[in-house]
């Protein structure tokens, strides 16, 4: 069991050269930068050893090979995003051990004043905060400071949550808690529009943490501890109480000295609640509700309402050094060996091909599974995955939220980027994520004899 927060010097070389020269790479299939608009860069990505990657990647005859990715489709994809209401979009492939298959992709534009949309713009990644949030958790277990499986009550500042409630940080952790998400009272008040619930209770809006909580508690537990999954926000929020609580420090500096500095994540922060992003970001537009009414520019907001389940701000390079790092388990200088097989030990979600595990979600991809997570949070969406192995890693964006059609378009990109050119897919959705093909289409796919890949169902991490 580790009891340091650091790792030594020698394991944490090793992690960060799991993750180097992620920063080049070909942008729209030629070689470049993915750096700041009309920058231009070097065209070599620095590559490393296959046996420091993972202590968990399959031998032999389980050895998964990952299929060249197919640029042409993910750029299809993000075209759709566009012109399902996105002002721009783009998407970033990193392949650690073949960087020859790199490529990253940018279309439209990053905010409505003409700026071309850039494969490195810093972005909040919403929900992908759960992910870090996680290591955080799994580090206190690590450290003996907390137990997974004994009442979460134990942990948290007396008053929190009710004493009766017998969750734990592992049903927490896996959405199985019933705890009620508090983000259904700030965004779904019947009869109110979304964008004036913006306005209202979120852009410039400064909740403690406990108050987000108490809103939940006042529904009380939905359902029976760990009988069921149901995505909540809150339970994220109770996380980051715990890791403050047990180390009486404050989340942003936990997350700084235990995850963002040693990894060199220097594009990640977590400035809740200033709202403004620093440094070269895209803009963020929430979709009204009335499509009459132009883009509302939602990049300014103090993320409070979201707090440690959503707050971070991180771009595709960092997620991609965060999460080749996190899946190295014990070698990235993260987790340990044992705290990844309990992240990744995914229960069904009853979403068709999606599974969650501790703060990591599993989607079942034609050629194997990925993990990672997606994040909307208003103003922007984006997935952010891995194979298994972290060798490979794929990070796509819109700046556009509320919006169904585009986060169903952001995931279409994950099967090509992933598993390469797709023969027959299945029509893609305007709206609804989980409808199943429609008969018509599946016997037409099966007459013509072509390979049927079916849409990956979209999941929205702000509200489920």
């Amino acid at each position: 069991m580790r009891t340091k927060l650091a790792r030594s010097a020698a394991t944490l070389a090793t992690a960060l050269a799991l993750v180097a020269g992620n920063a080049a790479g070909a942008v729209a299939g030629n070689p470049g930068s993915t750096g700041n608009p009309g920058e231009t860069g070097g065209t070599g990505t620095t590559g490393h050893a296959a046996s420091a990657v993972n202590a968990f990647r399959p031998s032999g005859d389980d050895a998964r090979s990952d299929p060249a990715p197919s640029l042409p489709e993910v750029r299809a994809a993000l075209i759709r995003v566009m012109d399902a209401g996105a002002p721009g979009a783009f998407a970033v492939v990193r392949d650690h051990l073949h960087p020859e298959l790199n490529g990253s992709l940018a279309v439209g534009e990053a905010d409505l004043d003409g700026t071309p949309m850039w494969a490195d713009a810093r972005f909040r990644v919403g929900s992908n905060t759960k992910m870090f949030t996680s290591v955080l958790a799994l580090r206190l277990a690590e450290q003996g400071r907390f137990d997974l499986d004994k009442p979460l009550r134990d942990y948290l500042p007396s008053g929190t949550i009710p004493a009766s409630w017998p969750i734990t940080a592992r049903q927490v952790l896996e959405h199985r808690a019933g705890v009620y998400d508090h983000v259904n009272d700030l965004l779904e008040q019947s009869g109110e529009e979304t964008t004036a619930a913006f306005e209202a209770r979120i852009r410039d809006t400064v909740y403690d943490p406990r108050a987000l909580v108490s809103l939940s508690v006042k529904h009380g537990l939905q359902f029976p501890p760990g009988s069921a999954y149901a995505y909540t926000n809150t339970g994220f929020v109770l996380m980051g109480l715990v890791a403050e609580h047990l180390t009486g420090r404050p989340y942003a500096e936990l997350l700084r000295e235990q995850i963002l500095a040693p990894l060199g994540l220097r594009r990640t922060s977590f400035t809740v609640p200033e709202k403004r992003i620093v440094g070269p970001h895209a803009s963020g537009y929430l979709t009204h509700d009335d499509p009459r009414e132009p883009l509302l520019d939602a990049t300014e907001q103090t993320g409070s309402w979201i707090w440690s389940a959503g707050g971070i701000v991180s771009s595709a390079r960092d997620l991609d050094r965060f999460l080749t790092a996190l899946l190295a388990g014990s070698a990235g200088g993260l987790i340990s060996d044992d705290s990844l097989r309990q992240m990744t030990r995914s229960l069904p979600t009853g979403v068709p091909r999606i599974a969650y595990g501790l703060g990591l979600r599993q989607i079942a991809l034609s050629c194997g599974v990925v993990l990672g997570h997606g994040g909307i949070v208003q103003g922007y969406q984006s997935q952010a995955f891995a194979t298994p192995d972290g060798h490979r890693t794929v990070v796509v964006f819109a700046n556009a939220s509320n919006n169904g059609a585009v986060t169903q378009g952001l995931m279409d990109a994950l099967e090509p980027a992933f598993c390469g050119p797709v023969q027959a897919s299945v029509p893609r959705h305007s709206s609804s994520a989980t409808h199943a093909p429609s008969v018509d289409n599946q016997a037409s796919n099966q007459a013509s004899n072509q390979a049927s890949v079916p849409a990956v169902p979209a999941v929205e991490d702000a509200r489920m």
